[in-house]
C-alpha cells in the first residue's frame, strides 16, 4: 500500500553510498529539500493516535477525582487545578514509559517503535550516570536498584494519579526519586522531561501558590526558547522543518525556503523572516501573559500562543514533541486564561523562590552561556537547530559488536528489514545525514568527516540520536547523550579495535559566541582532534561543502 511505503529518494541509496562525499552530500540534501525524510503517511495518522491515546489517558486519570473525568462534562472540569496536577503527573509518566518524546520511526525507531520502560526496566542495559565511579548508583549497566527505583517511581506516579485528590504524601515520593534517578541514569532524568514536569511539581508540593509556581515554570519555557534562537542557525531550522513538513507538500513552497534550488540550499530570505517570527513569538508569549491580568492583553497572548504552537505540532518536527506542545498549549489555558489573578509574584516561599530562580534562571542561563555543561533539555533551549550532536563512524560491519550488549532493540537495519527491502531501508536511513547537513552546524560534517576517516565510503555513517536510541533506550536530540561516556561505555562492552570505530562531537555554539567546538575520538586509542570552526564561515557553505 502507498500509505506505508517512504517515498523514494531520486537516487540510488546503495549507489549514494559510495559516492565520494560531496556528491553524496548533495544529492541528500537536494532530495531533503523537496521530500523531507520522505516517511509513509500512515506515520503521522500513528502519532495522531498516541496523541488521543495521551489525552485520553489524562481523562482516565481525572476520573479518579470526583466531578472530573467525563468526557460530556469535559467543558466544565478541564481547567479545573487537579486535573492539570494530574496533567503534569501523567505527563511525567507518559514520558518516563518512552511513550513521549523521541517514540516512533520518525526518531529511527521502528520494532520495537519505543524504548523507555523496555530499558530501564531492565538490568543489564547501558546507563550513564551522572558521576561513573559513585558507590551503588555509579556503574556503566543497570542493576536491580536501578530497575527498582525506576520501577517506585512510575509507581509512585500512578499512586498519584489514581487519587482522589494530590496531596504531600503522593508528592514526596516523586519529588524524592526523581533526583536519585538523575543521578543513576541522567537518560531516565532527561526522558522524563524533568525540567518541566518535576519542576512543576516542586511548586505543588511547597510552594504556598502552586499556580504562581507553574506559571513561573511555563513562562521560562517560552522565554529561554527564545533566547536560544538569538544566533543564525534558527533559519535553517525553518528550512528543514518545512522541507519535511506532512502538510506543506507543493514543491514550489519548499523551494521557497532556500535561495536557489538546487544550487544554493542556504535559507532564503522567506525562511529567515519566518525564524525572526517564530522568535518573536516565543519572546511575546511569556511577556504577554506575565503582565496580563485579563481581558484584551490576555487575549492577545493566548492568540499568540495558540499561533506559535500550532505551527510547530502542525509540521511534526523531527523528535516528535507533540504530547509535550499539547501539555503547553492546555498548561497556558489551564494556569494563564483560567488563574489571570494570579502572578508568578504570589509563590508565598521564599525559599522555593530560591530554588525556582536557580533552576528556571541560573541553569538556563548557564546552558546557553556554556553550553557544553549542561543538556539542551535542561536549559530549555529548545528546537533552535543550535544542538550538541554526534556522528559514528563504523568500519565495514561494525556496527554488529553492537550486538554484544544488552538492549532490547536491534540495530535500525535490521527494524527496517522487517518493513522493507533492503535498498528501501537504506533510502531511509540515508535521509538522516541529509537532516544533519542541512542544519547550520551540519555543514561542519564535510570539513571533520574526512579527518576523521581516510575514506568515508568503508564506513557505515550513523547519526549519534540512532546509536543513543538502540543503546540507551531514548533519544531526543541531545548531543550529550551520545558523547565521550556513551562512548567509553560501548568501547567497554564491545572492544572495537584502532579505526573500527571513530566519533565526531560537536557542540552548541555559546550564546554570544562566534564559533562551535568539535572533537574526533577513536574508540580505542581516544582523542585525535579537537578545535573550532566559526559560524561565518559555516554561514558561506553549501550543506555538501567544506569550502
Amino acid at each position: 500500500m502507498r500509505l506505508l511505503q517512504p517515498t523514494p529518494p531520486p537516487y540510488d541509496p546503495l549507489e549514494c553510498e559510495a559516492l565520494p562525499l560531496p556528491e553524496r552530500g548533495r544529492q541528500l540534501c537536494e532530495a531533503w529539500a523537496l521530500q523531507g525524510y520522505g516517511a509513509p503517511l500512515a506515520i503521522y495518522a500513528v502519532y495522531a493516535v498516541k496523541v488521543a491515546l495521551y489525552v485520553g489517558g489524562w481523562i482516565l486519570c481525572c476520573r479518579a477525582t470526583p466531578g472530573l473525568g467525563e468526557v460530556a462534562t469535559i467543558g466544565s472540569w478541564w481547567l479545573e487545578p487537579i486535573a492539570f496536577q494530574k496533567a503534569i503527573l501523567w505527563s511525567m509518566a507518559f514520558e518516563g514509559l518512552g511513550l513521549g518524546c523521541g517514540s516512533g520511526p520518525l526518531t529511527g525507531r521502528y520494532m520495537p517503535p519505543v524504548g523507555g520502560f523496555l530499558y530501564f526496566l531492565r538490568p543489564g542495559t547501558t546507563k550513564l550516570p551522572l558521576f561513573p565511579k559513585m558507590p551503588i548508583l555509579g556503574g556503566i549497566r543497570r542493576t536491580w536498584l536501578d530497575v527498582a527505583l525506576y520501577l517506585a517511581l512510575m509507581i509512585a506516579l500512578g499512586r498519584a494519579l489514581a487519587a482522589p485528590a494530590i496531596v504531600a504524601e503522593h508528592l514526596w515520593p516523586i519529588v524524592a526519586l526523581v533526583p536519585v534517578l538523575a543521578l543513576a541514569d541522567r537518560t531516565i532524568a532527561l526522558a522524563l522531561r524533568s525540567e518541566h514536569y518535576w519542576t512543576t511539581a516542586l511548586c505543588f508540593l511547597f510552594a504556598g501558590q502552586w499556580i504562581a509556581g507553574a506559571k513561573a515554570v511555563q513562562l521560562a519555557l517560552w522565554f529561554w526558547a527564545g533566547v536560544s534562537k538569538l544566533n543564525r542557525h534558527f533559519a535553517t531550522v525553518v528550512c528543514v522543518m518545512v522541507s519535511n513538513s506532512p502538510w506543506i507538500r507543493l514543491p514550489w513552497i519548499r523551494r521557497r525556503m532556500y535561495r536557489h534550488f538546487p544550487d544554493d540550499l542556504r535559507p532564503s530570505r522567506l525562511a529567515a523572516i519566518l525564524g525572526h517570527v517564530g522568535t518573536f513569538l516565543e519572546f511575546a508569549v511569556p511577556l504577554c501573559l506575565l503582565f496580563a491580568s485579563g481581558g484584551a492583553p490576555l487575549l492577545v497572548g493566548m492568540i499568540l500562543m495558540l499561533t506559535l504552537h500550532a505551527y510547530i505540532t502542525s509540521n511534526v518536527p523531527m523528535g516528535v514533541p507533540i504530547e509535550w506542545n499539547v501539555m503547553v498549549v492546555y498548561g497556558a489555558f489551564a494556569l494563564f486564561w483560567a488563574h489571570p489573578e494570579v502572578g508568578v509574584w504570589d509563590l508565598g516561599s521564599p525559599a522555593l523562590a530560591l530554588v525556582l530562580a536557580l533552576l528556571l534562571i541560573g541553569v538556563p542561563l548557564l546552558g546557553n552561556l556554556v553550553p557544553r555543561a549542561i543538556s539542551f533539555l535542561v536549559a530549555m533551549r529548545y528546537y533552535a537547530g543550535n544542538w550538541a550532536y554526534g556522528v559514528w563512524l563504523f568500519r565495514g560491519d561494525g556496527t554488529k559488536k553492537l550486538d554484544r550488549l544488552t538492549k532490547s532493540a536491534p540495530w535500525v537495519d535490521e527494524q527496517l528489514a522487517r518493513f522493507y527491502d533492503h535498498r528501501t531501508a537504506r533510502g531511509l536511513i540515508s535521509k538522516v545525514m541529509a537532516f544533519r547537513m542541512m542544519h547550520l552546524h551540519g555543514r561542519a560534517l564535510p570539513v571533520l568527516l574526512p579527518r576523521a576517516v581516510p575514506r568515508l565510503e568503508d564506513y557505515e555513517y550513523a547519526d549519534g540520536e540512532i546509536v543513543a536510541g538502540v543503546v540507551l533506550g531514548w533519544n531526543f536530540g541531545d548531543g550529550h547523550l551520545h558523547r565521550e561516556p556513551l562512548l567509553a561505555a560501548i568501547q567497554a562492552q564491545c572492544g572495537f579495535e584502532p579505526g573500527e570505530l571513530r566519533c565526531v562531537f560537536v557542540e552548541s555554539q555559546p550564546l554570544g559566541g562566534d564559533s562551535i567546538t568539535y572533537r574526533i575520538h577513536d574508540a580505542a586509542t581516544g582523542l585525535l582532534e579537537e578545535g573550532s570552526l566559526a559560524i561565518r564561515d559555516l554561514c558561506g557553505r553549501q550543506p555538501w561543502s567544506a569550502t
